[in-house]
C-alpha cells in the first residue's frame, strides 16, 4: 500500500515508516521538523520506496494515499507549551485536513490520539470509556484539548461522511530517537544520568506511569491499521506501573552513574497516575506488549551513550 505518515520524522514516527517499509508499503513521511529531525529517517532515504515531504499539517496537501497514520503534533510538555496557539492548531486543523484528504481519496486514516485525554484521572487504570478529567485552561490544555476535539473530528467524519477511521490512545513511551531535550521522564533521567547531573524529580516522585517500548507500541498500530473489528478508541501502552522515583533508581543502576536525585516543585495539572487497561487491545488486536522495562532501558541508554 501507498502510506503517509504525518510527523514521520519525529520519534514515533520515523519507527513506523521503517516498519512499513520493512513490510513492503511506499511510504510518504511528510513533517515540519518542528520536533522530528531529518537524521531520524536519513537512513531511509535510499529506500526507492520512501518519499520525503516538508509540510506543515495546518496546511491542505493533495495526495494519492491508501493509508494514512496521523501523528503529527508535538508531545511532550517542552514543545508543546512552547507555542500553545500552534500546538492547538496541529491538532485541530491537522485532523481536518488528513479527514479531508481520506474523504477524497477513500483512504484508511489512524489518529495518534494520548492518554493525556483523560487528564489527571479520577479513575485507575484508565479504560477507553472513562471520559476524562481534563482542565480546559491549564497550561497543558493546548495538547490534551487538541487530541480531545481531533478524536472528536475523527468521529464526526465517521458518522457522517462514513471515512474509515481509527484512533489509538498512546500511553508514555521510550526508545531511541527520543530527543535529548524534549522534557520527557525517561529521556531527562537517561541524560542526566550519563552526564553525571542531578536527577530531578517534580513533586515526591510518587507519581506513576506506564512505559511502553517503542517497538511493541509500532506494532499496535500496524495491527490495529490491519483489523476490521473496531475503530477504536483503543488504549495502547504497557500497563507495568512505576513510580518516579522507581524508574529513577532503574536508570541510576543501568547507567552506573553517582547522579544524585533531587525533588523540584510538581508543574501543573501533572497527572498522579497513569496506567492503561488495555483489555480491549488484548482482545481485538491480539496485541500486549513484549519489552520489559529493564530490556527497553538497556536498549534506549545505549542510544542515548551514542549521542550524548
Amino acid at each position: 500500500m501507498r502510506c503517509l505518515v504525518t510527523g514521520g520524522a519525529g520519534f514515533l514516527g520515523s519507527h513506523l515508516c521503517e516498519r512499513l517499509l520493512n513490510d513492503g508499503h511506499e511510504v510518504i513521511c511528510l513533517d515540519n521538523y518542528f520536533t522530528g529531525r531529518m537524521q531520524n529517517v536519513a537512513h531511509l532515504r535510499d529506500n526507492r520506496n520512501f518519499e520525503l515531504l516538508r509540510h506543515d499539517v495546518t496546511e491542505p496537501i493533495l495526495l494519492e494515499v491508501d493509508r494514512i497514520f496521523n501523528l503529527a503534533c508535538p508531545a511532550s510538555p517542552v514543545h508543546y507549551q512552547f507555542n500553545p496557539v500552534k500546538t492547538i492548531k496541529t491538532s485541530v486543523m491537522g485532523a481536518i485536513n488528513m479527514l479531508g484528504l481520506a474523504k477524497r481519496v477513500h483512504a484508511r486514516i489512524l489518529q495518534a490520539s494520548t492518554s493525556e485525554v483523560y487528564g489527571d484521572p479520577a479513575v485507575h487504570p484508565q479504560k477507553e470509556d472513562y471520559w476524562g478529567n481534563v482542565n480546559p485552561i491549564g497550561i497543558r490544555s493546548c495538547y490534551d484539548e487538541g487530541k480531545r476535539v481531533a478524536e472528536t473530528l475523527f468521529m464526526d467524519y465517521h458518522r457522517q461522511n462514513a471515512v474509515d477511521i481509527r484512533i489509538v490512545r498512546i500511553f508514555n513511551t521510550y526508545g531511541p530517537r527520543m530527543l535529548m531535550n524534549d522534557g520527557r521522564v525517561v529521556s531527562n533521567f537517561i541524560v542526566q544520568a550519563l552526564k553525571g547531573e542531578d536527577l530531578t524529580i517534580y513533586g515526591d516522585g510518587s507519581q506513576t506511569r506506564s512505559f511502553c517500548y517503542v517497538d511493541d507500541l509500532i506494532e499496535a498500530f500496524i495491527r490495529m491499521m490491519d483489523q476490521d473489528k473496531i475503530i477504536g478508541p483503543v488504549n495502547v501502552g504497557n500497563p507495568g506501573e512505576f513510580t518516579m522515583l522507581e524508574l529513577a533508581h532503574a536508570v541510576l543502576e543501568q547507567t552506573g552513574s553517582k547522579s544524585k536525585i533531587v525533588h523540584m516543585p510538581l508543574p501543573g495539572d501533572d497527572p498522579k497516575m497513569r496506567r492503561p487497561d488495555i483489555t480491549l487491545a488484548k482482545n481485538t488486536l491480539g496485541w500486549e506488549p513484549k519489552v520489559n522495562l529493564f530490556d527497553g532501558l538497556h536498549k534506549t541508554i545505549e542510544y542515548f551513550k551514542s549521542i550524548v
